[in-house]
């Protein structure tokens, strides 16, 4: 860090760890921008029909490298709590043995009816098929940051469960894009779940929120904020 004139960070979590490490020179925080490279939203039911997913199920979203930060281990305790109106779609590669994720799935009854595996990179094209799908997008991180996933969930206006790690109740939480629960256990995720689907106008208010972040969290607006930064210091 002693060689920099100044940073950014995405997300006031990480700004306050660069403050903690004594850190004196001039810092801002500028927001992820939202990945929009990977095109339009599909039909939801033409998705769940493509991906073999039944439509009229809550279909739960995890998404991305399965690492045990991630917390897959737990929204699959979780998912022992809901009932057979749900429908869990895991799609992502391992990062090492998916063994005891294999163990967890096998303890939940018809387990082959209501998880829908696909353990392989996932590439750019096959991405809306999956988002589509999705009623609402799970990170059950033990630890975090920011998320990557959350970006892209937002192109898709798929809302969000977050536990309160690093920066996602700051960008999900406080805008309301998502629900975060309380705590990081299987129990807290299963009623912060429960909660999102108890009514309908939850759903409505976290997707209208999406949009107003998805013109707030621009690339435009990112990269004005950065060079306005970058001139900041060209000054000083």
């Amino acid at each position: 860090l002693s060689g920099l004139d100044g940073a950014v960070t995405l997300c006031g979590a990480v700004a306050q760890d660069l403050l903690e490490l004594g850190w004196n020179k001039p810092h801002c925080i500028i927001e992820h921008p939202l990945y929009d490279h990977f095109g339009q939203k599909m039909d939801r039911d033409e998705a769940c029909r493509r991906l073999g997913i039944p439509t009229d199920k809550r279909n739960i979203l995890f998404f991305g490298l399965i690492r045990e930060y991630k917390g897959l281990d737990i929204l699959l305790e979780a998912f022992k709590f809901l009932g057979p109106e749900y429908h869990l779609t895991i799609a992502g590669e391992p990062y090492g043995s998916f063994d005891k994720y294999q163990q967890l799935i096998d303890e939940i009854p018809d387990s082959d009816l209501r998880i829908l595996k696909k353990l392989d990179y996932i590439s750019d094209e096959e991405v809306p098929l999956w988002f589509s799908a999705a009623d609402v997008t799970v990170l059950p991180y033990r630890s975090a940051t920011q998320s990557g996933i959350s970006a892209v969930s937002y192109h898709f206006e798929v809302p969000m469960i977050v536990t309160d790690v690093g920066g996602l109740k700051e960008t999900i939480g406080d805008r309301g894009t998502g629900i975060v629960s309380e705590q990081c256990s299987p129990q807290a995720i299963a009623a912060a779940i429960g909660r999102y689907f108890s009514q309908t106008s939850v759903k409505e208010d976290c997707i209208a929120a999406i949009r107003k972040e998805k013109e707030r969290l621009s690339w435009n607006n990112f990269a004005k904020q950065l060079v306005s930064f970058i001139e900041s210091l060209n000054k000083n």
